[in-house]
């Protein structure tokens, strides 16, 4: 497929935007390291954390162009059993930089490490914020079939006429629970987002891997074709490849060079056709009742 233009580079991500021009961006999205303690990353207190986060940030304001949006999509900070969650400290350092939240999204995934001291966490957020009042938000090219497309008004003026949208409905800034564009049965309306885990599709050297079509929901519904989108921690790329795969132009950075060298290969095999991604349309599987692996085990049974 033909792509539009690409800049990917193993560059500091606060010297990276330093190089990109005021008002040239019109979609930052990313998901910054969470301080965690992964191999690429120095553990630091919470603090110090935001504290060197927080340079970069007036650097992010300062590309987004006045109709644009940054995406900043976050989870939590675990420290001796305790939980900080990181859309709660960057929330008012984004406000500061006079930027408007417009939702805070909540991603849901079914699957990742089990806790045993507190219940297992299965949700991270996107704080999706626009630098002014007048910014691109494309709804038709997200919505969803409703679940009820037949209801009408049934009382006022417009009683006995079809009270929803023919081309479907808002998705919600819950990214559980929505539809499939198609459908041919209701057993087959829900979906989620699936974290990116050893058998998905899209799954690379990455420990902390960023799904191909979370961002693109975010790509096709804030941006226009030829926009530019900007991932300044772009880790493998999966936000380039989503703002690539939908027409758009797109730039970022990392670090660490693995990452860019598995990013830039992951291009080249979206230009040629051969990248394997989850469609952002395609519904979970599901075990049914009768799935061996639905079953009880026998050695549970025993006990």
């Amino acid at each position: 497929m033909e792509l539009l233009d690409l800049r990917y580079e193993h560059r500091d991500a606060l010297e990276f935007c330093r190089s990109l021009p005021d008002g040239s961006v019109r979609l930052l999205i990313t998901s910054p390291p969470y301080n965690i303690g992964k191999e690429y990353e120095t553990r630091r207190s919470i603090g110090e954390y935001i504290e060197r986060l927080a340079p970069m940030l007036r650097e992010f304001v300062r590309v987004l162009s006045d109709d644009g949006s940054l995406c900043w999509q976050t989870g939590n900070y675990v420290e001796n059993g305790e939980v900080y969650p990181l859309d709660i400290y960057f929330y008012p350092l984004f406000k500061n930089l006079g930027l408007h939240l417009r939702n805070r999204i909540i991603w849901h995934f079914g699957h990742g490490l089990h806790c045993s001291k507190r219940f297992s966490g299965r949700y991270e957020t996107i704080l999706w914020f626009t630098k002014t009042s007048e910014y691109i938000f494309n709804l038709d090219s997200v919505r969803v079939p409703a679940k009820y497309p037949g209801k009408r008004y049934f009382k006022g003026e417009k009683r006995g006429q079809i009270s929803g949208n023919p081309k479907g409905k808002n998705p919600e800034d819950l990214w559980e629970l929505t539809v499939e564009r198609l459908v041919d049965d209701w057993d087959a309306l829900i979906w989620e987002i699936p974290n990116v885990k050893n058998n998905h599709p899209e799954k690379v050297e990455h420990p902390c891997q960023f799904p191909v079509e979370l961002a693109e929901r975010c790509v096709l519904a804030l941006t226009n074709p030829g926009d530019l989108v900007y991932d300044p921690f772009a880790g493998v790329g999966s936000s380039l490849v989503a703002a690539l795969k939908n027409g758009r132009r797109a730039c970022g950075s990392d670090s660490e060079k693995s990452y860019v060298d598995i990013g830039l290969e992951r291009i080249e095999k979206l230009r040629n056709g051969a990248l394997a991604t989850r469609p952002i349309y395609q519904k979970i599987w599901t075990p049914k009742p009768t799935d061996k692996v639905a079953q009880v085990p026998e050695e549970w049974r025993k006990t």
